[in-house]
């Protein structure tokens, strides 16, 4: 395709005012000659296609056409040549199903509301990808929310997702999420809930959980005769940016240090608070592992590629998120076929990743 030669293009930047309007009309003409200006369609003529459109195409009648395209139970009556000729009249008129009339017949809207507390929170992202993925294979359609670590935002989504009737809510707490007794309104509402990260003893919320933490330090030091020094245990102040836990963990870290109580090894809470520790070692001299052993918790993406790669304990975060989705989809079947549910609670085990911050501490 040409818009104009180029010798009338040369002209158009060289010539006078006048001529510059001469030959714009004559590159404009051959444009206009060239390429075919396509129908323009208001929006007052946009519709959507009906059954009766594919019914009028395929040359059956209506009822015949929403009982293949709807697949309903009496579709296995009809003849294969008629859903196939239904089916292409459908594909060549580009026919979609009214989804919104279909759930006010069958109360069904195949949609589950995941609200994430941070989405920011690296812990987020490999647990909403196994959401994700379960959800899809199941047929089903996300709606994602970020409560921004913010009740009021958490209550307000909480209710939109439940305005539009979601079947099943999948909650991700992160470690500020504390009980939120606007929960209870779960339980009226009788939507099948499960929450990840955090376990409400209460109630018909059902939960997937990793052992907490502190408590399994705790039974590891007793069970191993280590004694906990209460000097060396320093708490992560609360913060709503999951990212930092990484200044908490310098900041503390040479808190420790400046303290001068000798310490060969550090356990952080998540692996953003060991990134932080490592960093503050390595400023004040302190060699990892050869002097002090770092190792996190999470076994989120980036603690492969710190120098040193840290060790840290892994969270089947993917795992997690499948499991969240197999136990709403679960009590959804049974609200369908029994009118009630029940609370389900799963533990899944951690797994120990070694990698380059942890080894036997020089005793010099």
């Amino acid at each position: 395709m040409s818009l104009a030669p180029k010798s009338q293009y040369s002209k158009l930047k060289a010539g006078t005012q006048n001529e510059s309007r001469s030959d714009l009309v004559v590159a404009l003409s051959l444009f206009q000659w060239e390429v075919p200006i396509p129908e323009v369609t208001t929006k007052s003529e946009r519709r959507a296609v009906t059954i009766r459109d594919v019914a009028k195409e395929s040359g059956f009648a209506s009822a015949t056409v929403s009982i293949v395209l709807n697949k309903a139970p009496l579709s296995r009556y009809i003849p294969e040549t008629t859903k196939k000729r239904v089916e292409r009249a459908a594909k060549k008129l580009g026919y979609r199903p009214n989804v919104f009339a279909r759930t006010l017949r069958n109360q069904r809207t195949q949609t589950v509301g995941v609200m994430v507390f941070d989405m920011t929170d690296p812990y987020c992202i490999p647990i909403l990808r196994g959401i994700e993925t379960t959800l899809y294979e199941a047929s089903f359609l996300p709606i994602l929310t970020d409560v921004h670590n913010e009740r009021s935002r958490f209550e307000r989504y909480l209710g939109m997702l439940l305005d539009r009737r979601v079947e099943a809510l999948i909650l991700v707490a992160n470690w500020l999420f504390v009980d939120v007794d606007v929960l209870g309104d779960l339980e009226k509402s009788n939507v099948p809930t499960a929450m990840i990260g955090r376990e409400l003893k209460a109630g018909s919320v059902s939960s997937v959980t990793t052992a907490p933490r502190w408590k399994g330090v705790r039974s590891f030091a007793a069970a191993n005769r280590l004694e906990i020094d209460p000097e060396l245990v320093v708490d992560l102040p609360e913060s709503s940016d999951p990212l930092s836990s990484f200044d908490a963990g310098f900041a503390l870290t040479t808190e420790l240090i400046r303290k001068g109580s000798p310490f060969t090894a550090l356990m952080a809470f998540d692996d953003m608070t060991a990134f932080g520790a490592v960093r503050a070692l390595h400023k004040a001299g302190i060699r990892v592992p050869e002097q002090c052993s770092v190792i996190g918790f999470d076994d989120i993406s980036h603690s492969s590629f710190l120098t040193p790669s840290l060790t840290t304990v892994r969270q089947p975060m993917p795992e997690m998120g499948q499991m969240a989705v197999n136990i709403v989809a679960d009590n959804i079947n049974a609200l369908q076929q029994q009118g009630k549910i029940s609370a389900i609670h799963r533990k899944l085990v951690p797994q120990l990743i070694t990698r380059e911050s942890t080894g036997k501490a020089n005793s010099q």
